[in-house]
């Protein structure tokens, strides 16, 4: 049976980023891999605990020494259900992040959606879940 397994994201600042997921949506730091001799770091981020059991996961990777990346137009968004879009927009706002789409309805239907960015810039849909 296949599986999907994570999706990979590079970022500037690694702990800055891992802050984000972890602190302002809840995710939790699976592992971590540290590669001195290639000079990146890997971080895998998801809900459950690591052994498939949670779904899909976010691998942030750190590349030593690059602080920014061009993001490019191909990429859209992550997306993340959660039981409270209000509540984890005001969740991300307080703690310093970004709330480029307020929650509401998506546009013709009644799902309750909105739209954060992380430090870097990558765009998070965040689907209410009850």
């Amino acid at each position: 049976m296949s599986s999907f397994l994570h999706t990979m994201i590079r970022v500037g600042d690694l702990q800055r980023s891992v802050d984000f997921y972890t602190r302002l949506l809840g995710l939790k730091e699976l592992r971590r891999r540290d590669v001195p001799d290639g000079k990146y770091t890997l971080v895998f981020l998801g809900f459950g605990d690591g052994n498939a059991s949670g779904g899909a996961e976010i691998e942030l990777t750190y590349n030593y020494g690059v602080d920014k990346y061009e993001q490019g137009s191909a990429f859209g968004h992550l997306a993340i259900g959660v039981p409270d879009v209000a509540a984890t927009c005001e969740a991300v706002r307080a703690g310093g992040g970004k709330v480029t789409r307020q929650a509401g309805p998506v546009k013709f239907g009644t799902t309750i959606i909105a739209f954060v960015e992380d430090p870097d810039g990558y765009k998070i849909e965040l689907i209410q879940r009850g």
